[in-house]
């Protein structure tokens, strides 16, 4: 009898910092201030559930079209969950840059 190969499992690694993890945490941020869950939004969207979660935790970059349509769920501008992103990764710089001083 031939022996099946061992699949091993692929870990995925978040991010710690970035535009990827930044962006998944003003998607939740505004997603949690809306009082949507992931299966709401992933659902009314037309997205599937894990893939939301893959964007949040900063595995996944949505596209163009994806960041619009999540916008439209959420009733807020894609501009709305850009400059929450932007605000973060500032915060961010200045976190690392007084501990690098």
């Amino acid at each position: 009898m031939a022996q099946r190969p061992i699949r091993h499992l692929r870990k995925q690694i978040q991010p710690a910092q970035g535009p990827e993890k930044a962006f998944g945490q003003a998607l939740r941020e505004i997603r949690k201030s809306k009082q949507i869950s992931q299966e709401r939004l992933a659902l009314d969207g037309g997205f599937d559930r894990t893939y939301i979660s893959l964007i949040e935790r900063g595995i996944n970059s949505p596209t163009i079209r994806v960041l619009v349509g999540i916008a439209a769920v959420l009733k807020v501008a894609p501009s709305k969950i850009v400059r929450r992103m932007e605000q973060l990764i500032l915060k961010e710089m200045s976190r690392t840059a007084k501990r690098v001083d």
